[in-house]
């Protein structure tokens, strides 16, 4: 007897047990559906929250009064956050809000080779913007900034003109539209938004430009957007504390020298001693991505947890109906070693439909994982996904469970008597 009929016989066993089968198939899916479909949809957000959170490019950094928090659920501002947590910002020295004079002071000063600088301030979220009878839901932010702020913050601007030096020493009502925005005023002629007046509140401002998309997800919205002056932005009280200051060097291999000037230029500003702790913070681009995708790692170990015990079950299951077909087939094991099969042969069979079992249900568990955590790909617009890591690891990980949950019953049953299993009842 080979191998190869070893096999066969195997899977004819398997085959002519379909309930039984099919029952240990799908405890065995569903424990790595669950693992594959959450890794799926970790990785999909991954993807998208690498994309919304990069604020800037990623040769781009922040200069900001302190640590930014990001607070899940919305919200104008996370003063309120910031504000809790004073006491312990205190201790480190943050806390201290950037002036215009400061952020002005620094853009002036720092003159690293190829690198631009510019200062914004954050304004009120949760404005609605009108234009004649039409309006935007109330969820559109309002964001001053200088000449430099689109180049710096990624932005592209793709009708009109931009901010200029006079516009934000006057601080006139001027402002450049996010995509959004305008496609809501303005319907399906987005193009017709320049030299309009539109409403904030109950402000006028005059359109001057309008920004290419750039990219909407669940996590972040950065077209609903309106961009005005850091000076303009003054008449408004429920904005952000304080000034930003954000920079763009040439290349990403810049980034570090970049920023150590930038915080020798600006501890100079604000007159800190050498012996002074920064009261300030520099963030890169990607800070909250990978906040986020940090957090993202916790649920991936849960994941792989609720996995790992769906399939001890599934294992145990395993174990259970292949000690069960031990007992079932013992007069026809009998019959093969009695025809001159040895106990080699017999441990191949049972081990190979302990195996074959595990392996349908890993086949349907990453199909149906893959296609479930896919789901999220299409509501976050990224591309399909395939964490072939863990499709590889959950093939190797049924392989183990076949293995182990065949390998008593086959010992069980190459161990048996020929005499006795041939006169067993």
């Amino acid at each position: 007897m080979t191998t190869l009929d070893s096999l066969s016989l195997a899977w004819r066993n398997v085959r002519s047990n379909l309930l039984r089968t099919s029952i240990t198939v799908a405890i065995i899916a569903f424990g790595i559906m669950a693992l594959i479909g959450i890794i799926t949809a970790i990785q999909a957000m991954n993807q998208s929250l690498k994309e919304s959170f990069s604020f800037m490019g990623a040769n781009s950094f922040s200069i900001r009064f302190k640590e930014s928090n990001f607070r899940m659920g919305g919200g104008n501002d996370n003063f309120a956050k910031e504000k809790k947590g004073a006491k312990k910002e205190k201790k480190s020295n943050l806390g201290k809000p950037i002036r215009l004079e400061e952020a002005t002071g620094f853009k002036a000063n720092f003159s690293f080779p190829g690198a631009i600088s510019t200062v914004y301030r954050r304004g009120p979220g949760g404005n609605e913007i009108h234009f004649l009878e039409k309006k935007t839901n109330p969820n559109i932010v309002i964001m001053g900034g200088d000449e430099n702020y689109l180049i710096v913050n990624g932005y592209i601007l793709i009708l009109g003109r931009n901010l200029n030096n006079l516009d934000v020493q006057s601080g006139r009502n001027v402002c450049i539209l996010g995509s959004s925005v305008a496609s809501k005023l303005f319907g399906d002629k987005p193009e017709k938004c320049i030299e309009k007046i539109i409403r904030v509140g109950s402000v006028p401002y005059r359109v001057i430009g309008l920004l290419k998309e750039k990219g909407s997800s669940a996590m972040l919205r950065q077209d609903d957007v309106v961009v005005t002056s850091y000076s303009n932005l003054r008449r408004f009280t429920n904005g952000s504390p304080s000034y930003n200051i954000g920079v763009m060097v040439k290349n990403v291999e810049e980034l570090t020298v970049a920023d150590g000037e930038a915080s020798a230029v600006f501890r100079n500003v604000r007159k800190l001693e050498p012996v002074d702790e920064d009261n300030f913070a520099i963030e890169k681009s990607d800070k909250f991505a990978e906040m986020f995708i940090g957090f993202l790692s916790s649920i991936t170990e849960s994941a792989g947890a609720i996995g790992l015990i769906t399939l001890i079950g599934a294992a145990i299951g395993l174990m259970n109906i292949m000690l069960v077909a031990v007992n079932e087939r013992t007069k026809e094991v009998g019959l093969i070693k009695a025809i001159g099969g040895k106990s080699r042969n017999v441990r191949q069979q049972f081990l190979f439909e302990s195996i074959i079992i595990s392996m349908l249900g890993a086949f349907f568990g990453i199909f149906l994982g893959v296609l479930v955590g896919n789901i999220f790909s299409m509501i976050l617009n990224t591309g399909f996904v395939i964490p072939w890591f863990w499709v590889i690891l959950g093939i190797v990980i049924c392989s183990i469970v076949g293995l182990a949950a065949g390998i008593y019953p086959a010992m069980k049953a190459a161990r048996l008597n020929p005499i006795v299993a041939l006169r067993y009842e």
